[in-house]
Protein backbone atom coordinates (compact mmCIF):
# COMPACT_ATOMS: atom_id res chain seq x y z
CA UNK A 1 0.00 0.00 0.00
CA UNK A 2 2.83 2.41 0.84
CA UNK A 3 4.49 1.55 -2.48
CA UNK A 4 1.29 2.44 -4.34
CA UNK A 5 1.05 5.76 -2.47
CA UNK A 6 4.70 6.52 -3.26
CA UNK A 7 4.20 5.71 -6.95
CA UNK A 8 1.11 7.94 -7.09
CA UNK A 9 3.04 10.77 -5.45
CA UNK A 10 5.83 10.42 -8.01
CA UNK A 11 3.28 10.33 -10.85
CA UNK A 12 1.72 13.57 -9.61
CA UNK A 13 5.07 15.30 -9.11
CA UNK A 14 6.81 13.90 -12.17
CA UNK A 15 5.36 16.25 -14.84
CA UNK A 16 6.92 19.28 -13.10
CA UNK A 17 10.38 17.77 -13.41
CA UNK A 18 10.08 16.13 -16.82
CA UNK A 19 11.19 17.72 -20.01
CA UNK A 20 8.96 18.05 -23.04
CA UNK A 21 9.81 17.66 -26.69
CA UNK A 22 8.29 20.16 -29.09
CA UNK A 23 9.23 20.14 -32.79
CA UNK A 24 12.42 18.24 -31.97
CA UNK A 25 13.49 20.67 -29.21
CA UNK A 26 13.99 19.35 -25.68
CA UNK A 27 12.26 21.81 -23.34
CA UNK A 28 13.41 21.63 -19.73
CA UNK A 29 10.73 20.93 -17.14
CA UNK A 30 12.15 23.56 -14.78
CA UNK A 31 14.35 26.64 -14.87
CA UNK A 32 16.08 28.86 -12.36
CA UNK A 33 15.94 32.65 -12.36
CA UNK A 34 18.18 34.48 -9.89
CA UNK A 35 18.04 31.54 -7.48
CA UNK A 36 14.26 31.04 -7.77
CA UNK A 37 13.02 27.72 -9.09
CA UNK A 38 10.44 28.03 -11.85
CA UNK A 39 8.34 25.28 -13.40
CA UNK A 40 7.40 24.81 -17.01
CA UNK A 41 3.91 26.18 -17.51
CA UNK A 42 3.84 25.00 -21.10
CA UNK A 43 5.54 25.13 -24.48
CA UNK A 44 4.48 25.33 -28.08
CA UNK A 45 5.54 25.93 -31.65
CA UNK A 46 5.45 29.32 -33.38
CA UNK A 47 4.62 28.89 -37.03
CA UNK A 48 4.40 31.52 -39.73
CA UNK A 49 2.55 30.21 -42.76
CA UNK A 50 4.01 26.71 -42.99
CA UNK A 51 7.46 27.57 -41.53
CA UNK A 52 8.47 26.46 -38.04
CA UNK A 53 9.97 29.62 -36.50
CA UNK A 54 10.70 28.82 -32.84
CA UNK A 55 9.63 26.79 -29.83
CA UNK A 56 8.44 29.02 -27.00
CA UNK A 57 8.44 27.86 -23.38
CA UNK A 58 6.96 29.71 -20.39
CA UNK A 59 8.29 29.16 -16.86
CA UNK A 60 6.47 30.45 -13.78
CA UNK A 61 6.47 29.86 -10.02
CA UNK A 62 2.95 28.44 -10.07
CA UNK A 63 1.36 26.85 -13.13
CA UNK A 64 -1.79 28.38 -14.54
CA UNK A 65 -3.87 28.00 -17.67
CA UNK A 66 -5.28 31.51 -17.17
CA UNK A 67 -3.30 34.20 -19.01
CA UNK A 68 -4.86 36.96 -16.86
CA UNK A 69 -3.66 35.25 -13.68
CA UNK A 70 -0.13 34.86 -15.06
CA UNK A 71 -0.03 38.50 -16.16
CA UNK A 72 -1.45 39.87 -12.91
CA UNK A 73 0.98 37.97 -10.67
CA UNK A 74 3.98 40.06 -9.66
CA UNK A 75 6.17 36.97 -9.69
CA UNK A 76 9.26 35.84 -11.57
CA UNK A 77 8.70 34.40 -15.03
CA UNK A 78 10.85 33.36 -17.91
CA UNK A 79 10.20 32.81 -21.60
CA UNK A 80 12.68 30.87 -23.69
CA UNK A 81 12.48 30.98 -27.48
CA UNK A 82 14.44 28.17 -29.15
CA UNK A 83 15.07 29.37 -32.70
CA UNK A 84 14.33 26.86 -35.47
CA UNK A 85 15.13 29.07 -38.45
CA UNK A 86 17.28 32.05 -39.24
CA UNK A 87 15.64 35.41 -38.56
CA UNK A 88 16.93 38.94 -38.88
CA UNK A 89 16.62 41.56 -36.13
CA UNK A 90 13.95 43.56 -37.95
CA UNK A 91 11.66 40.51 -38.30
CA UNK A 92 11.86 39.82 -34.57
CA UNK A 93 11.31 43.48 -33.68
CA UNK A 94 8.42 43.76 -36.10
CA UNK A 95 6.71 40.78 -34.45
CA UNK A 96 7.25 42.29 -30.98
CA UNK A 97 5.94 45.69 -32.13
CA UNK A 98 2.84 44.22 -33.78
CA UNK A 99 2.12 42.01 -30.77
CA UNK A 100 2.46 44.94 -28.37
CA UNK A 101 0.25 47.18 -30.53
CA UNK A 102 -2.46 44.51 -30.83
CA UNK A 103 -2.49 43.52 -27.16
CA UNK A 104 -1.45 46.46 -24.99
CA UNK A 105 -4.06 49.12 -25.79
CA UNK A 106 -3.29 52.48 -24.20
CA UNK A 107 0.00 51.17 -22.76
CA UNK A 108 1.37 50.26 -26.21
CA UNK A 109 3.22 53.55 -26.82
CA UNK A 110 5.09 53.34 -23.51
CA UNK A 111 5.94 49.66 -24.08
CA UNK A 112 7.22 50.37 -27.59
CA UNK A 113 9.51 53.09 -26.21
CA UNK A 114 10.90 50.56 -23.72
CA UNK A 115 11.32 47.99 -26.50
CA UNK A 116 13.74 50.44 -28.12
CA UNK A 117 15.91 50.12 -24.98
CA UNK A 118 16.46 46.39 -25.54
CA UNK A 119 16.75 46.37 -29.35
CA UNK A 120 20.55 46.48 -29.13
CA UNK A 121 20.55 43.06 -27.42
CA UNK A 122 19.12 41.41 -30.52
CA UNK A 123 21.85 40.49 -33.01
CA UNK A 124 21.55 41.28 -36.72
CA UNK A 125 20.70 37.61 -37.32
CA UNK A 126 19.42 34.87 -35.07
CA UNK A 127 20.49 31.39 -36.05
CA UNK A 128 18.74 28.05 -35.62
CA UNK A 129 19.65 26.61 -32.23
CA UNK A 130 20.07 29.99 -30.52
CA UNK A 131 17.92 30.69 -27.48
CA UNK A 132 16.31 34.06 -26.74
CA UNK A 133 15.33 34.63 -23.10
CA UNK A 134 12.88 37.17 -21.75
CA UNK A 135 12.97 37.16 -17.95
CA UNK A 136 10.95 39.21 -15.47
CA UNK A 137 12.04 39.61 -11.87
CA UNK A 138 9.90 41.72 -9.50
CA UNK A 139 11.73 44.86 -8.46
CA UNK A 140 14.39 44.38 -11.14
CA UNK A 141 12.32 44.46 -14.34
CA UNK A 142 12.73 42.61 -17.61
CA UNK A 143 15.90 41.37 -19.22
CA UNK A 144 16.16 40.21 -22.79
CA UNK A 145 19.16 38.09 -23.72
CA UNK A 146 20.39 36.04 -26.63
CA UNK A 147 22.50 32.92 -26.21
CA UNK A 148 26.00 33.82 -27.33
CA UNK A 149 25.18 37.52 -27.33
CA UNK A 150 24.45 40.43 -25.06
CA UNK A 151 21.57 41.24 -22.73
CA UNK A 152 19.62 44.40 -21.98
CA UNK A 153 17.22 45.31 -19.18
CA UNK A 154 14.16 47.49 -18.73
CA UNK A 155 12.64 48.52 -15.41
CA UNK A 156 9.02 47.95 -14.52
CA UNK A 157 6.43 45.21 -14.72
CA UNK A 158 4.47 47.05 -17.42
CA UNK A 159 7.04 46.18 -20.08
CA UNK A 160 7.20 42.54 -18.94
CA UNK A 161 3.42 42.32 -19.25
CA UNK A 162 3.42 43.95 -22.71
CA UNK A 163 6.00 41.45 -23.99
CA UNK A 164 4.18 38.45 -22.46
CA UNK A 165 0.90 39.60 -24.05
CA UNK A 166 2.60 39.16 -27.45
CA UNK A 167 2.18 35.42 -26.78
CA UNK A 168 -0.67 35.31 -24.24
CA UNK A 169 -2.81 38.32 -25.20
CA UNK A 170 -6.24 38.36 -26.82
CA UNK A 171 -4.57 38.58 -30.25
CA UNK A 172 -1.45 36.46 -29.77
CA UNK A 173 1.22 36.12 -32.41
CA UNK A 174 0.20 32.44 -32.72
CA UNK A 175 -2.92 30.92 -31.12
CA UNK A 176 -1.43 27.40 -31.02
CA UNK A 177 1.71 28.72 -29.33
CA UNK A 178 -0.47 30.51 -26.75
CA UNK A 179 -2.33 27.27 -26.03
CA UNK A 180 0.96 25.41 -25.68
CA UNK A 181 2.46 28.01 -23.31
CA UNK A 182 -0.69 27.76 -21.21
CA UNK A 183 -0.20 23.99 -20.94
CA UNK A 184 -3.15 23.03 -23.13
Amino acid sequence: MRLLAALLAVAVLAPSALALEVAGVQVDGAAELDGKKLVLNGAGLRKKLFFKVYVGALYVEQRSGDPAAILSADAPRLVRLHMLRELDRESILKAFREGIEKNSGAQAAAALAKLAQVEKAIPAELKPGQVVTVAYQPGAGTSLGIQGGTAASVEGKDFADAILRVWLGDEPVDADLKAGMLGR
